[in-house]
């Protein structure tokens, strides 16, 4: 049996791919031109940050983990002079419902395909209760938005709740381990992710680099030469066990059948928006489990390999 744990990993694996459009379709790109945030990353800080309220970079460093203070700080807070958190919260439904509609439309899903799947994301994020977003702020930012009418734009909310609920707690499980930030990132890219993509991708130079590297090989977490140790990979499947079991809540009450039917019901929503990204991506989303064809889940890495 298949445990609670690795379910709610194989079901990040449908929802990271609806949720993560928002940040790098043309239709996202547009709706956040359209309210003055022309550059990449004063969208995607401003669009996601934007349940916070105005908030400065200080504390997205904190919350989002990986990202450079330099490269958000260039965002935060100079683009709440530009915009509000109102105009960048609605931008991001704009651009969300645009490119959910031109993705699955020539895919086969039709409105209602849409309306079921939203219908049953937002029940599901509902459970995220104040209780479940205790050290999870990005979760509970998004838990309190109001749900919208357009089951796109439902859709696309919903997938973010659980999304970022889940990152809280990846964030925790990190932290726990001493292994958030560059830390991660580094690791990361001596296990499955390209060094100088992530580096350009999360704002760090060259320096910080070598820094992190040496701290950790101080730590014994890699290798002289910068290759990952039994002790950095061990550090990392821990933190990623644990991301699994602090993501369960919101899916406890489901039996292995009504999962096993949400994931039937993501699954053609999910491929036709994974299409869209390269594999491997810098995000280290992998491809959407199919319940049908892996009912174990069985082909969903338990951890980065």
């Amino acid at each position: 049996m298949t445990s609670r744990e690795h379910l709610a990993r194989a079901l990040w694996t449908l929802i990271e791919p609806l949720h993560a459009l928002n940040y790098f379709s043309p239709e996202a790109r547009q709706a956040f031109a359209d309210v003055g945030l022309s550059r990449f990353w004063d969208g995607y800080f401003a669009g996601r940050a934007a349940p916070l309220g105005a908030v400065t970079a200080a504390p997205v460093v904190a919350m989002f983990s990986g990202f450079s203070p330099f490269l958000v700080g260039r965002a935060l807070p100079a683009v709440w002079a530009v915009t509000t958190p109102e105009a960048a919260l609605e931008a991001r439904l704009v651009g969300a419902e645009g490119a959910l509609r031109r993705i699955l439309t020539p895919a086969g899903v039709d409105d209602a395909h849409v309306a079921r799947a939203a219908d049953t994301l937002t029940e599901v994020a509902s459970r995220i209760d104040s209780a479940g977003t205790i050290a999870r702020p990005l979760a509970a930012a998004n838990a309190a938005q109001p749900v919208p009418d357009d089951p796109y734009r439902r859709l696309w909310s919903a997938t973010s709740t659980l999304r970022e609920h889940r990152g809280d707690g990846h964030v925790l499980a990190l932290a726990t381990r001493d292994i958030a930030g560059l830390s991660t990132i580094v690791l990361r890219a001596a296990v499955d992710l390209d060094a100088q993509t992530m580096k350009g991708a999360r704002g760090w130079t060259d320096d910080d680099w070598a820094a992190e590297q040496e701290r950790l090989t101080a730590r014994g977490l890699l290798q002289p030469g910068g290759r990952i140790s039994g002790w950095g990979r061990a550090a990392l499947n821990r933190a990623e066990d644990d991301t699994n079991r602090l993501a369960v809540r919101p899916w406890e009450h489901l039996s292995e059948e009504a999962i096993a039917d949400i994931a039937r019901l993501l699954l053609p929503l999910s491929r036709a928006c994974a299409v869209t990204y390269p594999q491997p991506n810098p995000i280290g989303m992998p491809l959407p489990w199919d319940a049908d064809a892996d009912p174990e889940a069985l082909g969903v890495p338990a951890a980065p390999a």
